[in-house]
Order: structure tokens, then C-alpha cells, then sequence
């Protein structure tokens, strides 16, 4: 799949920190995209950027809090379509905080970031590259997702933390399941796809590895939510679309095949004929092994 993404523009948000934005910009780029990246921290950033131009890619990066209506967000999809040149036809909504707490402590200011960042900022870039990707009959949108955002299974309920302290955090998670969806009805048939994207169970992004409270059987590889994200990109936009899929299933479902972040090299233990067992194994609770959450945050 050599330049798959050549001629196209994108925008990922959320690119900063090693995980789904870092790689799936990297990607972009060396699949020929032109790409702008964003976040609040400018040093990492500036490495993600080094990436990008590591694979031949080109790009500009965008120093913004999603989480402030005064963060940038108004105007970031209008800076980076004139740093790039081009409407934004790709946009991965990466960005997302997950603050786990009981829901009697969660008081109004972390409510309302919350909420800003999780549901209006990727509401907000989805309006703001409609009109262009109209314009041209031509767009994807991906938005990342979470199996938190799935009703807690119960009475009994299980004792793990994403039932017992997940409320906000599936709660806003949920809200943009849907109105991912809902766009996607909206915009078939028109060249666009809309799809949401989740991991099986957790990413194994260098932040979240490192924290050690979750165990290793629960990650998948940043590689293959990469690769998901890539194949909704890609996909026939008239019947890839209104997804709301999990990485493993959905690679496993397509046959395809998972690279590193070049697009050069396959990785070993997580192409199609692998998932099966793995989703199997991935899919098991994981919330009585887990420790105490506290709010975290990528981008």
C-alpha cells in the first residue's frame, strides 16, 4: 500500500505523545500524505514532526488545547489548510481525556473539560472540514474510541474500575460514538466516511506501558490501531463507513495486513491469521486486574 495517502491532506490531532496520534501521522506521511499535527505540547510535537520528515513526509504542527474554547480550536482547521495549501480531506480525532473517578466526586470544572475535549472539540473539527471535503466529494474522518464507552454489563456489576469509576469518561466517550455515527448517515454517499475506531482493550502506548497497572495480555501494539485507522482512510467510502469497530476484529475482518509506522514492514505476531486467539484474550474483563485510575489525559 505504497503511497495510498498521496495528494491527500490530513490533520490528526492528539500527535504528541507516542500512541494513536504520533503513529498514525507518522503513517499518513509515509503513505504520501501532507500532514498537520496538534497538541498541547510543542517539544514533543517538534519530535513527531522529526518522525513525519523521517519517512519524507511534510507537514505543520499546531501548539492547541482542544480542551479550551480558547484553546485554538476555532481556528485550527482554517491554519492548517493555509499552512498545507489544501482542504483537510483526513481528520483523525485522536485527543481525548479519561478522568476515572466516582461520580459524586467529579465536580463541575473537570465535567466541563471533559466534555469540551471529548465531545465538542472533535464535534467542532468534523463541522469545521465538512464544507471542504464537500467540496471536492472527497474525505475521511476517524474518530478513536474506547470499550468503556459499552454499558456496564450487570446486576451483579463487576468491581473494576471502568464500571465503578468510568461514568464520565464512557459517558462523553459514548456521546461521540454517536454523533460519529450519526455523521456518517448524513454524509453517505457523498465521498466521505465517517468511522469510529477502538481498541480491543488498551493500546500499549509508551505512557500507558510504563505506569505498569495493567497487565501485558491486555495491549495490543500502537501498530494495529494505526493500521485500522489507515484502512477506514483508505476503504470505499460508500460501504467503510458508520463503523463503530474494534482494530483486531476489523483487521481480522479485512485481511489486512499490519506494518510498522513506515508502511515498510509487517509486524510479526499481529497479522490476520494471528487476531483470533488474541481478540479472544483481549476481550476478557481486565477491570479486576487493574489498579486505581486517576484522570489521564492524551495529547
Amino acid at each position: 500500500m505504497p503511497n495510498s495517502c498521496e495528494g491527500r491532506v490530513a490533520l490528526v490531532t492528539g500527535a504528541s505523545q507516542g500512541g494513536t496520534g504520533t503513529g498514525t501521522a507518522i503513517r499518513l506521511a509515509a503513505e504520501g500524505a501532507n500532514v498537520a499535527i496538534c497538541a498541547r505540547t510543542e517539544e514533543k510535537l517538534v519530535q513527531t514532526m522529526a518522525e513525519i520528515e523521517a519517512v519524507g513526509g511534510t507537514g505543520a504542527m499546531f501548539v492547541c488545547d482542544l480542551s479550551e474554547p480558547d484553546g485554538g480550536r476555532d481556528t485550527l482547521v482554517a491554519r492548517a489548510e493555509a499552512a498545507l495549501g489544501a482542504p483537510i480531506d483526513i481528520l483523525v480525532n485522536v485527543a481525548a481525556m479519561g478522568p476515572y473517578k466516582k461520580f459524586e466526586d467529579i465536580d463541575l470544572p473537570l465535567l466541563q473539560k471533559t466534555f469540551e475535549l471529548n465531545v465538542k472539540a472533535p464535534w467542532l473539527l468534523c463541522q469545521h472540514v465538512l464544507g471542504g471535503m464537500r467540496a471536492q466529494s472527497r474525505g475521511a474522518i476517524v474518530n478513536i474510541g474506547t470499550r468503556a464507552a459499552e454499558y456496564p454489563v450487570g446486576p451483579p456489576y463487576r468491581s473494576g474500575v471502568t464500571a465503578q469509576a468510568g461514568t464520565l469518561y464512557g459517558s462523553t466517550k459514548m456521546a461521540e460514538h454517536r454523533f460519529t455515527l450519526g455523521l456518517a448517515a448524513e454524509t453517505h454517499g457523498q465521498g466521505i466516511s465517517v468511522n469510529m475506531v477502538s481498541p480491543v482493550s488498551a493500546i500499549a502506548t509508551p505512557n500507558l506501558v510504563a505506569a505498569g497497572w495493567l497487565p501485558d495480555w491486555v495491549f495490543e501494539p500502537v501498530e494495529t490501531m494505526v493500521e485500522a485507522v489507515l484502512a477506514c482512510v483508505t476503504g470505499d467510502p460508500d460501504v467503510l463507513t458508520g463503523r463503530n469497530a474494534y482494530s483486531l476484529e476489523l483487521l481480522h475482518e479485512l485481511r489486512r495486513p499490519v506494518y510498522d509506522f513506515r508502511g515498510t514492514t509487517l509486524v510479526e505476531g499481529w497479522q490476520p491469521d494471528d487476531l483470533p486467539p488474541l481478540i479472544e484474550e483481549r476481550s476478557r474483563p481486565a477491570d479486576a486486574q487493574l489498579g486505581t485510575y486517576s484522570q489521564r489525559a492524551t495529547g
